[in-house]
């Protein structure tokens, strides 16, 4: 119960989204926990405005996105993620996008 509460109390702001939670439970009962950022699939779903991923996603396509949205949904990920630049986050996060069937629409704007 004392868990439900302090969850709630940290994320009274981020109501409604999907958010992985580590929890550290020690001997003596006590606990601490450490909220992550959501899901890239969530994330990209939201910002291309689709409820699901495609079942062929190298033959229906069912979204697009730019690479501005690309680069933010990488620089709200790149905590979690285990690369060191944000370039190397977005190639992340685009495939992961051509992966449920979304699009990455323009050039690619890191260096080469």
């Amino acid at each position: 119960m004392e868990f439900c509460k302090q969850f709630n109390a940290r994320t009274q702001d981020k109501a409604g989204k999907v958010l992985p939670v580590v929890i550290t439970v020690y001997k003596d009962k006590s606990f601490d926990f450490v909220i992550k950022t959501p899901p890239a699939a969530v994330q990209i779903m939201e910002a291309a405005k689709i409820k699901g991923g495609s079942a062929e996603p190298n033959r229906k396509k069912v979204g697009s996105l730019t690479w501005d949205q690309v680069k933010t949904i990488a620089q709200d990920k790149i905590v979690d993620m285990n690369c060191f630049t944000v370039e190397s986050a977005m190639r992340m996060i685009a495939g992961t996008a051509r992966s449920m069937g979304v699009t990455v629409t323009g050039e690619f704007p890191g260096n080469n």
